[in-house]
């Protein structure tokens, strides 16, 4: 089983998925871990950039393929637009539901006011993480879909009020109704 948990910086991704794989097993690949050779030795979205990211993640694929089929995988990212990136992104998560299927995706929302709670929070600092507030304003007053609405195996959860272990026992409960 793959699942993406999809949402905007802030929502609680990286949070929810260590407890999410607390609560299933399960190997976690958050983002940042994807990404941050890129940050530190690339210019941001520049060709080199993504060519990192090209061959961190055919690293990580190589090593999924490796593990025991029956071993899930809980990926974070943020996948929003149409964009060439985005959609390669996409494609790339599709690929590897159909190696260890299922995919589930699940997009995580919280509501304005506790996105700029949680995206200034000080276990942010330091770790690459967006802070500004802006940010969230931004993602909130744009409604940008999040890519993988139409799939069938599709949970929408608004974390607002729930503890990231709420929110992982909610998506372990709608991941074992799938099998």
């Amino acid at each position: 089983m793959i699942i993406v948990l999809n949402g905007y910086p802030g929502v609680g991704k990286l949070t929810i998925a260590r407890a999410l794989s607390e609560t299933i097993g399960g190997r976690l690949v958050d983002i940042h871990t994807l990404y941050n050779l890129a940050f530190a030795l690339t210019e941001f979205r520049s060709p080199a950039f993504r060519e990192t990211v090209r061959r961190v993640e055919a690293i990580a694929d190589d090593l999924i393929d490796d593990l025991p089929a029956g071993e899930g995988v809980i990926f974070t990212t943020v996948l929003t637009g149409k964009g060439e990136w985005a959609m390669e992104e996409w494609k790339r998560f599709e690929r590897r539901g159909c190696k260890r299927s299922p995919l589930v995706m699940v997009h995580l929302y919280c509501d304005l006011e506790e996105n700029v709670r949680r995206i200034q929070s000080p276990e942010r600092v330091g770790k690459g993480k967006l802070q500004s507030p802006d940010v969230a304003r931004r993602n909130h007053g744009n409604q940008e879909t999040l890519i993988g609405g139409d799939l069938p195996n599709l949970l929408e959860l608004d974390v607002t009020a729930l503890s990231p272990e709420q929110a992982a026992e909610r998506i372990a409960a709608y991941c074992n109704a799938i099998g």
